[in-house]
């Protein structure tokens, strides 16, 4: 298990109750009583760190190496699978994956940001950061899915479409904006799960939705708190006061209205025990699309529609 660096005081208790384990099994000892204690004490002691966590720290959480991706959920929570390929214009864009799943014998559209698991998978997938390719493919995968009425699902994880001159000059822009124009008068439910980083263009590309929710444990803004840092103070030191100045947390975003839920993680974060999260999202894909579905089309896109005039707050003079 990799830990964080705030995680310090939790890492230091693992290794005594691994270095315990080790003794017991090859020495034939019974110290269960003593591991006990020290899971006791290592429990109590997560409880109370992740309880009071910063606006850095669940950043620095959503982007932990271990944490599970769009891939991993689509393979957990799917009987059946089938990935779709390539916008039909250009190239396939690896960050960004999508295909038909079955869930529970009924068929989605799943779509979602997919960052690698190791380096040579993450430059693979560029990190997540998709090009208009990807977008376009995501646009492709969601309108065949109003041809056959299935549900888009999408899972968005992602610090910011590619910044690429390439991407401008193939029309980065203009494939995120027809993205938000399309989505918003799609006629199918479409569900919205920030699993990790919610940055900026790159995750409102497909990020447009009836009810959209975040995982406990990520992040969601026009900005990452380093890029904000290095525009006002021209550094990335003042990065986490940057992360509190932006109110990014679930918690923010729920109060702002820009969300419609939170998805409690299991303690210390989804990679601590990603199949439990995985049925969690499971579970409510099927409850949140079941109650979207029971709307008729006209009053779920003019409910759509209201949801987004909503947010934020302005006057006039």
């Amino acid at each position: 298990m990799l830990f964080l660096d705030f995680e310090a005081p939790v890492a230091e208790l693992y290794q005594q109750v691994q270095s315990l384990r080790e003794i017991s099994e090859k020495q034939d000892i019974d110290m269960s009583d003593a591991i006990q204690g020290l899971e006791k004490k290592m429990f109590d002691l997560k409880t109370e760190l992740y309880s009071q966590l910063t606006p850095w720290q669940k950043v620095q959480l959503s982007r932990h190496p271990q944490r599970p991706y769009t891939n991993y959920y689509i393979s957990q929570i799917c009987d059946e699978y089938t990935e779709l390929h390539g916008d039909r214009y250009f190239a396939d864009d690896t960050a960004i994956v999508g295909g038909m799943g079955i869930i529970d014998g009924k068929s989605y559209m799943l779509i979602g940001h997919q960052k690698g698991e190791n380096t040579n998978m993450r430059k693979y997938r560029n990190f997540g950061m998709a090009n208009p390719e990807g977008y376009r493919k995501a646009l492709r995968l969601m309108k065949m899915a109003e041809k056959f009425q299935k549900p888009v699902i999408c899972f968005i994880d992602t610090p910011g479409a590619f910044p690429g001159i390439e991407a401008e000059q193939r029309g980065q822009a203009e494939a995120i904006a027809r993205n938000l124009f399309e989505m918003s008068q799609l006629e199918v439910p479409i569900l919205c799960i920030i699993i990790g980083e919610g940055a900026s263009g790159g995750a409102l590309g497909i990020g447009i939705g009836d009810k959209i929710f975040m995982l406990e444990n990520t992040w969601y803004a026009v900005i990452s708190p380093e890029s904000c840092s290095s525009i006002l103070w021209r550094s990335w030191d003042h990065k986490e006061t940057a992360a509190e100045q932006l109110k990014l947390t679930p918690e923010d975003m729920y109060g702002f209205k820009i969300i419609d839920g939170i998805v409690k993680e299991p303690l210390g974060g989804a990679h601590h025990d990603p199949p439990q999260i995985a049925q969690t999202i499971k579970s409510l894909i099927i409850k949140e699309v079941a109650e979207l579905e029971a709307i008729s089309i006209e009053e779920r896109i003019a409910r759509r529609i209201q949801k987004y005039e909503a947010i934020g707050e302005y006057t006039e003079s």
